[in-house]
C-alpha cells in the first residue's frame, strides 16, 4: 500500500486540518500518517485558540514516520510560525522527501488568521521551493505573488510569477467570484486550466485541505501531477455535492460520500 504524510494543524471539529487530510487519504486509497503542527480550538464558526507544538517535537514526529514507514507523498497544511516552517523544510531536505504538496494555509474558511507574518517569508524562502506543487487560493496567491487577482488573466500572471520565483508548480484555485470553480495549474509544461462547475453548497469547511490531500494521495500512487489534480478535483466535487449539513457556520463536506455507509 502507498503511504502519505500530512503535516498540518488539528481541527477539533473534524472538517479540516489533520482530520480532513486523513479521511481524504484513506478514501483515496493510501495509508495516511500525521505530524501535528498545532492544536486548534475551532468549529464551523471560527477558530477560538491555537496551541503550537515546539519545533523539536514537530521534528521528532516527522523523523519517526520517515524512519519506519517512509511516505510516498507529503502534504503540508497549516504552519503558523517561521520556526515550524524552518524545521519542516530542514527535515524534508534531510529525508529527501518526494511528491511534496504545500497548501499555504493563511486564513481559515471562517476568516480567522492562521499564520504569522514572518512565517509567510519562511514559507516562500524555505518550504515552497521544495514543493512539487503549491495550492494557493486567490487571497493566498495575492500574498505569494504580490499581485492583485481579479480576473482569469490576472490568475495567469500571478501563477507564472509564483512559479518563476519559487520554482514549484502552482495550482491556483479559482472561485472567489472570478470564475466558475476553474483552477489553473502552472508547471514546467506551462499553463493548464482545469474546468469545474460551481456547486451551490455553503458548507466548504476544509476544501483546501481536502483538495491538497487528494492530490498528494494520487501522486503517492504514481499518477502524474495533471492526473492527480484532475482526480482530486473530481473527488472534491463529489464531497461537496453530497450536501452534508452540519454545524451553525460553514460546515464540513462528506468525505465518505461514495462509500456504502448507513448514514443516520
Amino acid at each position: 500500500m502507498k503511504t502519505a504524510l500530512t503535516i498540518a494543524g488539528s481541527d477539533s471539529s473534524g472538517g479540516a486540518g489533520i482530520q480532513a487530510d486523513l479521511k481524504t487519504m484513506t478514501v483515496n486509497g493510501v495509508f495516511g500518517m500525521s505530524a501535528i503542527t498545532a492544536l486548534t480550538a475551532q468549529n464551523t464558526l471560527g477558530v477560538t485558540a491555537i496551541q503550537e507544538v515546539t519545533p523539536e517535537f514537530l521534528a521528532q514526529q516527522i523523523d519517526v514516520v520517515f524512519e519506519d514507514i517512509r511516505p510516498d507523498a507529503v502534504k503540508i497544511g497549516m504552519v503558523s510560525s517561521a520556526a515550524l516552517v524552518e524545521v519542516i523544510a530542514q527535515r524534508l531536505r534531510f529525508w529527501k522527501a518526494e511528491n511534496i504538496v504545500v497548501d499555504p494555509v493563511m486564513v481559515a474558511t471562517s476568516g480567522s488568521a492562521l499564520i504569522e507574518t514572518d512565517a509567510v517569508t519562511a514559507l516562500k524562502e524555505q518550504l515552497l521551493p521544495l514543493a512539487t506543487v503549491a495550492t494557493p487560493n486567490i487571497p493566498e496567491a495575492e500574498v505569494l505573488s504580490g499581485q492583485k487577482i481579479g480576473s482569469e488573466a490576472e490568475m495567469l500572471a500571478a501563477a507564472e510569477t509564483i512559479h518563476q520565483a519559487l520554482g514549484c508548480a502552482v495550482l491556483l484555485k479559482g472561485g472567489h467570484a472570478i470564475n466558475d470553480a476553474n483552477d489553473l495549474l502552472w508547471s514546467a509544461a506551462g499553463p493548464k486550466w482545469f474546468y469545474g462547475k460551481r456547486i451551490d453548497n455553503p458548507n466548504t469547511h476544509g476544501t483546501g485541505c481536502t483538495l491538497s490531500s487528494a492530490i498528494a494521495s494520487n501522486l503517492a500512487k504514481g499518477y502524474t501531477l495533471e492526473e492527480s489534480v484532475a482526480r482530486a478535483k473530481e473527488y472534491l466535487s463529489g464531497a461537496l455535492a453530497a450536501m452534508l449539513d452540519l454545524g451553525h457556520g460553514r460546515g464540513p463536506m462528506c468525505h465518505l460520500f461514495d462509500r456504502e455507509i448507513p448514514w443516520v
